[in-house]
């Protein structure tokens, strides 16, 4: 059965050392009662430099199962079920970055996995862990909600072959949206052009309409969503981690001099928002799931579901046809 330590510091490992993964190392090595354990990556000369700078050790990949309570699974999507099967067999409880695996069968046997196991199986959505985001999910039960607006844009990558844009990018605003609706979509629209690097969907749950835009086309970086409610509009910016409500306000008519004049102000109010890094919040949310045994935050369901609908998206826009269509549930 699953590691679960109680009062020693929790041992952690992480696989796949890129950019990604190298930011989980940090994290892991400045948490308390954490231990970062080791590390492992395919490029040894990689591993061998992220375990130098955060003080652990390089090892082969059987050795992170070996010593580790905890590992973040950072590794190529086609290689999640395959990883991570392997370290929930080995009862190592596991956070795996989005998506959960590269089809919906392999997320759902993976799911079953660590149940069988008894082990904790995490998700990396990590917008999820965005104080701003989190602030809205603590407002959105009082709002009578009307629509959602989420753009998640931004120049080339310096890659030679950049990702799917649906994938990489519109999946954390699918699971956003499912989250703060607590449902997921009735039906489904969608279209794309250059070359998959620009999307937009349309999601509908009953009287709520999501639009969601994905770029990687747009000259310059934007992170934002915008919640229209029946009595205010509440904007949030992934990036400045702010939330701004626009309520209206009463009119009111002035008369200077006999001549009636019109004002209406907008009130604008700022909660407050607990600013931090979002990998952070979501590592600690982690280890504390696997401490107390509790339900993570983003369960494997979750993960299932966002990729359900991205992939779902991703049909529907084709690589050749371009066509918008809408598919019912």
């Amino acid at each position: 059965m699953s590691r679960t330590p109680s009062s020693r510091p929790i041992r952690a490992g992480v696989i796949g050392v890129g950019s990604m993964g190298a930011n989980h190392a940090r994290v892991y090595s400045e948490l308390p009662a954490v231990e970062l354990s080791c590390v492992t990556d395919h490029d040894d000369a990689v591993a061998h430099r992220i375990a130098d700078e955060y003080d652990t050790e390089a090892v082969p990949f059987d050795t992170v199962l070996e010593r580790c309570d905890v590992v973040t699974v950072a590794v190529p999507t086609r290689a999640h079920y395959d990883v991570v099967s392997t370290c929930l067999e080995a009862d190592v409880h596991v956070l795996v970055e989005k998506p959960i695996a590269e089809t919906v069968e392999q997320g759902r046997k993976l799911a079953a996995l660590a149940r069988d196991r008894g082990c904790l199986l995490q998700v990396g959505h990590i917008e999820r862990f965005n104080p701003a985001v989190q602030t809205v999910a603590d407002l959105i039960d009082d709002l009578e909600v009307i629509s959602l607006e989420a753009e998640r844009l931004g120049p080339p990558i310096d890659r030679t072959a950049p990702g799917n844009v649906i994938f990489d990018l519109m999946v954390h605003d699918v699971d956003i949206v499912d989250s703060l609706l607590d449902d997921r979509p009735n039906s489904v629209s969608a279209m794309g052009t250059d070359g998959g690097q620009y999307a937009t969907a349309t999601m509908e749950y009953g009287d709520v309409v999501a639009s969601l835009t994905a770029s990687r086309v747009t000259q310059k970086k934007v992170r934002t969503l915008t919640v229209t409610a029946r009595d205010c509009l509440v904007e949030v910016d992934y990036l400045q981690q702010s939330v701004l409500i626009h309520r209206d306000s009463y009119p009111e008519y002035l008369i200077d001099d006999g001549t009636r004049r019109y004002r209406h102000e907008s009130v604008v109010e700022r909660p407050r928002v607990d600013n931090g890094e979002p990998l952070r919040h979501e590592l600690e949310s982690f280890v504390e799931a696997v401490r107390t045994g509790s339900e993570p935050v983003v369960t494997a369901e979750d993960g299932i579901e966002a990729l359900e609908t991205v992939q779902l998206i991703d049909s529907l826009i084709g690589e050749e046809t371009r066509t918008p269509e809408v598919r019912a549930r």
